[in-house]
């Protein structure tokens, strides 16, 4: 057998590339001689990236040229109780991240929306999204492309369907502009985040277009899918689920847990994440839902990249039966009045239960903790569960931060935890 030492000088050599290695070594001996190559080149020392816990065999679908494996500390927040359609229960959030305090934050914003009876959080869109661009030779023959895709939808329906067990197709949006023809298919992936499942259904999909219309495929994305890119219609139309929590919290669980008011958390969102965003153009309303949504993502083997999509969210905050009320009509103010409303609206998010990074072993055992590991029951179930504690886990870190803000202890919490 050949040994990595050997194979790490064919490839200095030129006698070997290194996508090649598994074809003359088993997946960790090839991973060893990536890992002795860079050694030499670099000067670096790969011995941690050498230390890692999966299979190398079985991470082919995963990574190209192994070398190791990346570790990231990981903390738990919670429990969080969720009120949802299809989690409903308490859970303790698994949260992957290198940004100190972060899991202080969002596990004080869980201790909050418990103690106030749990965040109601719906699925309320489901569809994951492909767009193929076509060419025409003009706008009356890019009107007719999409006349014919309007009146054929079932036939597109059938033929993309069969090239899948699970997925369904429920929506094609064409847009003519010029002579490019945009088609936005949607599917319902169920329990898989579906990027490759609605790309090879289609690709299936667009064969008959052009067998059926004057329309050639040019790109079978079109960038209005649109997947990883900031995008105004995934804000706007979502992507994958769109998912909203929201809480109602009484003012003395605020006043305990957040050392603030409504009133100042409402201020606080108003004046941040709405106007400051409305000013920075921003797609996203919010304080830092990115935060926990990638801390999830790489916690449970969802797509990184797909966090820019994760950050389309829109924060509201509303103090209920407000103090300054009171003390108007009542010449002094209730400590025990009011309430605070807060609710988080994730636009494109973008979560599976099954296939691609799912399948990891430390991934594998934080789907496990969150108890949405594989296909539900009915099919989409577990997906649905895992984005709608997502969602609580976001607004439970957006309350968390909007109260430090507003009470001023941001830096003053960033300093105790030495960060």
């Amino acid at each position: 057998m050949t040994d990595a030492s050997d194979l790490a000088d064919r490839v200095q050599d030129g006698d070997l590339r290194l996508y090649e290695l598994e074809g003359h070594a088993d997946a960790d001996t090839a991973a060893a001689a990536r890992r002795e190559l860079l050694e030499r080149e670099t000067d670096a020392s790969l011995d941690a990236t050498g230390a890692f816990a999966f299979d190398a065999d079985e991470v082919g679908p995963n990574i190209e040229n192994l070398a190791g494996g990346t570790q990231l500390p990981l903390g738990v927040a919670g429990p969080i109780a969720v009120n949802g359609g299809a989690a409903d229960d308490e859970f303790y959030l698994p949260l992957a991240t290198t940004e100190g305090a972060l899991v202080a934050s969002v596990n004080r914003g869980c201790s909050a929306i418990t103690a106030a009876g749990g965040a109601n959080a719906r699925v309320t869109k489901v569809g994951m999204t492909r767009a193929p661009v076509f060419r025409v030779a003009d706008v009356t023959e890019g009107a007719e492309v999409a006349e014919w895709v309007e009146d054929n939808f079932d036939a597109l329906r059938e033929v993309a369907e069969s090239t899948t067990s699970h997925g369904e197709l429920t929506e094609v949006t064409p847009y003519v502009v010029g002579d490019s023809v945009f088609l936005r298919f949607a599917y319902d992936t169920k329990d898989a985040m579906g990027m490759n499942m609605a790309t090879i259904a289609t690709e299936a999909a667009a064969d008959v277009v052009e067998a059926e219309t004057p329309a050639e495929l040019v790109a079978l994305s079109g960038n209005l899918c649109a997947d990883k890119k900031p995008a105004a219609i995934n804000a706007v139309e979502g992507r994958g689920r769109t998912v909203t929590a929201d809480v109602t919290i009484p003012r003395d669980v605020v006043e305990e847990r957040f050392d603030t008011t409504p009133e100042a958390i409402e201020e606080a969102n108003t004046r941040k994440n709405l106007i400051g965003s409305a000013k920075a153009g921003s797609f996203g309303f919010n304080a830092h839902a990115a935060n926990t949504v990638a801390a999830v993502f790489l916690a449970t083997g969802q797509d990184a990249a797909q966090v820019v999509e994760g950050s389309n969210a829109i924060t509201t905050v509303e103090a209920r039966g407000d103090v300054r009320a009171s003390e108007a009509s009542a010449g002094s103010a209730d400590s025990s009045a009011g309430e605070l409303y807060a609710s988080v609206n994730l636009a494109s998010l973008e979560v599976g239960t099954v296939g691609g990074g799912t399948k990891l072993p430390t991934q594998r055992e934080a789907l496990d903790v969150l108890g949405v590991r594989g296909g539900g029951d009915p099919a989409g179930a577990n997906a649905d569960a895992l984005a709608e504690i997502i969602a609580a886990g976001a607004l439970a870190g957006e309350l968390s931060l909007l109260a430090a803000l507003a009470s001023r202890h941001l830096s003053s919490a960033h300093a105790e935890l030495g960060r």
